[in-house]
């Protein structure tokens, strides 16, 4: 096949990246504000997943709070969140024991009274199925593998369906181009350290005077276990045991549905230890007298890990870029301290719409769309995540028992008084650097 073959092109208002909780959202709002306005507005939405929710992992505790602005009547509407949590509870494991820490020492935004246990998957089908009620296109199956450019440099839309590359980047004798989609706006909502989201922040420096963006593994089990140890309805989560005080992290057992139990242990990765393994550590942690009880006798039925974004507030990088923005994990809105981001993506994916919608309307294209930058500094994502800014850096600096405990108090002041008496601290190095060498 001829190396110049030209790609065959579509054009839409909006492209959206990644069929997640936020794409879905900024997809449905952009729709709802046309139906509003009684105009039209195309938008195109790829998921790389053989189907939306393909790439999910099942079993999260859901703030319905980004849902209910999306849909307010989503009981009624039929939205799969149907465990609400009724126990919630937090230990500090030892090696053999437990020290249950009481809900109350925590700040009220802690607490998982009023929010879901359900699965995030089940959730994003759907909104799938609403997104496509409403006209979204959605594109299951293709992978977006490159940006389109403008001649100004701002983004034009991205490469889908490209085959036959080999390892070495050539092209092999079955080699097909794929096809363009090109937007007035393209937004990126690929997840946690998505190839176009990086992309973007190096090209155009939207991490400049940023703190370095922080991540964590999370490990997860869906396991079906006998119906006498099934309470649904409970939310637990532990730090500890098996993890030594200078390495993060932590666990989540949550009960759902037909007598499931998504358990799984986040491991935050600046840890020093260069041997140290994620997985096996979870599997250590199954073992303790407290928890292997709750799965004895039960099935596990599914399982898989998934990275997660853990810098927070100051490593939230400039959400646009000339034709487009950053929007759910792309952009990192994960709150570290409630283990909870799908709320957040939500609502940031209906502020982007909400500024791509106005700008198609008023005849504008692959401009930046500096109102969902303003929208965001306003909203309550940005005053959410700064009221828990110093908890990572904390737990980094001081370790876990020290700098769980003033990350506590941090929390408190925030809350209570509107203001930290360590200011906004930064996030040092990478999670890189700070592992040792083997």
């Amino acid at each position: 096949m001829s190396e110049d073959l030209e790609r065959e092109s579509m054009e839409y208002d909006v492209v959206i990246v990644g069929g997640g909780p936020a794409g879905l959202s900024a997809a449905i709002r952009l729709k709802q504000m046309a139906a509003k306005a009684g105009t039209e507005i195309s938008v195109a939405l790829l998921e790389k997943g053989s189907e939306v929710g393909a790439h999910i992992l099942s079993g999260a505790v859901i703030d319905p709070k980004g849902l209910a602005e999306l849909f307010p009547n989503w009981k009624e509407e039929g939205a799969p969140l149907e465990t609400p949590v009724t126990k919630d509870r937090f230990k500090l494991l030892g090696p053999q024991g437990e020290l249950s820490l009481p809900m109350f020492a925590m700040p009220p935004f802690m607490h998982n009274h009023g929010c879901y246990i359900a699965s995030l998957g089940n959730l994003t089908r759907w909104l799938a199925g609403k997104a496509e009620e409403l006209g979204v296109e959605i594109y299951p199956g293709f992978a977006a593998s490159d940006l389109v450019w403008n001649d100004d440099g701002s983004v034009k839309g991205v490469v889908v369906g490209v085959v036959g590359i080999a390892k070495d980047g050539e092209k092999k004798p079955d080699y097909q181009p794929g096809m363009e989609l090109h937007g007035k706006y393209v937004f990126i909502a690929e997840g946690v350290r998505g190839s176009l989201a990086k992309q973007l922040i190096a090209k155009f420096k939207l991490d400049d005077g940023k703190s370095p963006q922080k991540y964590g593994i999370g490990i997860k089990e869906l396991w079906q276990v006998p119906p006498e140890k099934h309470q649904p309805g409970l939310a637990e989560h532990t730090t500890g045991w098996p993890l030594d005080d200078q390495t993060g992290g932590g666990s989540f057992m949550y009960h759902f549905g037909d007598n499931y139990v998504a358990i799984g242990y986040v491991v935050h990765l600046n840890y020093k230890n260069p041997w140290l393994s994620p997985f096996d550590e979870f599997q250590r942690f199954k073992q303790h007298p407290s928890v292997r009880p709750y799965l004895e006798g039960g099935k596990r039925i599914a399982y898989g890990a998934r990275a997660i974004t853990e810098g927070g507030y100051q490593s939230v990088p400039k959400l646009t870029f000339p034709g487009g923005a950053l929007i759910g994990c792309s952009a990192g809105f994960v709150n570290v301290p409630r283990i909870k981001g799908s709320h957040n993506a939500v609502k940031t994916g209906m502020l982007a719409a909400e500024a791509a919608f106005d700008a198609v309307q008023a005849g504008r294209a692959s401009d930046e769309l500096t109102a969902y930058q303003t929208s965001y500094d306003k909203s309550w994502v940005a005053k959410e995540l700064k009221v828990v800014r110093n908890a990572k850096p904390l737990l980094g600096k001081f370790g876990t028992t020290l700098g769980g405990a003033f990350g506590m108090l941090d929390m408190w002041t925030n809350h209570l008084l509107g203001f930290s008496f360590f200011g906004t601290m930064k996030h040092e190095k990478t999670d890189a650097a700070s592992t040792g060498l083997a």
